[in-house]
């Protein structure tokens, strides 16, 4: 089985007139390959899978699995608010050969700690694939408690968490509940060196689709207990870490890999819409400074 740990990229989806770019994504994927990132996953958040169709959300699958061809994992992202549906996804994403499946929490519904026990522990029955949880409140209205974390972790097949609440009280909680090789990943680029120091494997990260050489570096230096040059990148990437949050992600990162050339085109889907001007104008500034745009 995958053991899931370093810094995993969260891929963006790129579109062009709001189509999907397939050639870019393939584009994209060997550039991250390339640079070191530890892990590619598609269709998750910062892959608008909300805005997908199910035809798209799959050949998103298929392509990833097949450009990266086995060079590194590929955790697709297959959660729903529908617990029949992120079965679905998933046994497709099993089929298409990934790695695992990146499972966020229902959203909207706002299902209670059992009712997460159990879209869990159903899914799981159903797909024979390692699973890693994803618990984000901020976007789905419901937070995944330590105690649920750690009631699902004795399901086999359930093998870690994405952590984004960026509470490292809460990070810790589920550290000290769950088994030792449960794969607990920070969610959020500036816990990540935290998350790790405090017995975490890694992160799922946004700021590595531009800058996955240094976000996989910090991880692993951090994993390796060099602490020190793992905590002088952190304060090198912090800044841009900051910057693919001055709007909703992932509009910041795709204008970022627009600007770098990486992507034809960083138009996000509605109803996210482009960075406004002031905010496109910092983003510049800043990835300028950091050096991704060369001279």
């Amino acid at each position: 089985m995958t053991e899931f740990k370093g810094a995993y990229v969260a891929i963006v989806t790129p579109f062009i007139d709001g189509k999907l770019d397939e050639q870019g994504l393939c584009d994209l994927v060997d550039f991250q390959v390339t640079n070191g990132t530890n892990g590619i996953v598609p269709c998750g958040t910062t892959g608008e899978s909300a805005t997908l169709s199910h035809a798209e959300h799959h050949k998103v699958v298929e392509l990833t699995v097949r450009t990266v061809n086995g060079r590194t994992p590929v955790l697709a992202g297959t959660g729903s608010n529908s617990t029949s549906e992120t079965i679905e996804l998933t046994k497709h994403a099993k089929a298409a050969g990934a790695a695992g499946s990146l499972m966020i929490t229902p959203y909207y519904n706002r299902p209670s700690q059992d009712g997460l026990y159990r879209h869990f522990k159903a899914a799981a029955e159903a797909v024979d694939i390692p699973i890693i949880m994803y618990n984000v409140p901020s976007r789905t209205g419901v937070n995944m408690l330590p105690e649920t974390v750690a009631r699902c972790a004795q399901i086999d097949n359930i093998v870690g968490i994405k952590e984004a609440t960026a509470n490292l009280n809460q990070i810790s909680e589920v550290i000290r509940l769950c088994p030792d090789d449960f794969a607990v990943l920070s969610g959020d680029d500036f816990t990540s060196m935290a998350t790790v120091a405090i017995g975490g494997k890694g992160l799922i990260s946004v700021t590595s689709n531009v800058a996955p050489k240094d976000m996989a570096e910090m991880i692993n230096l951090a994993l390796a207990g060099d602490f020190g040059k793992a905590r002088d990148l952190h304060y090198k990437l912090f800044p841009l870490m900051q910057a693919m949050f001055y709007e909703c992600n992932p509009v910041p990162a795709k204008a970022t890999l627009e600007l770098m050339g990486k992507i034809k085109s960083g138009a996000p889907r509605l109803p996210l819409a482009p960075m406004s001007a002031v905010n496109f104008d910092r983003l510049k500034k800043t990835v300028c400074q950091y050096g991704l745009l060369g001279s």
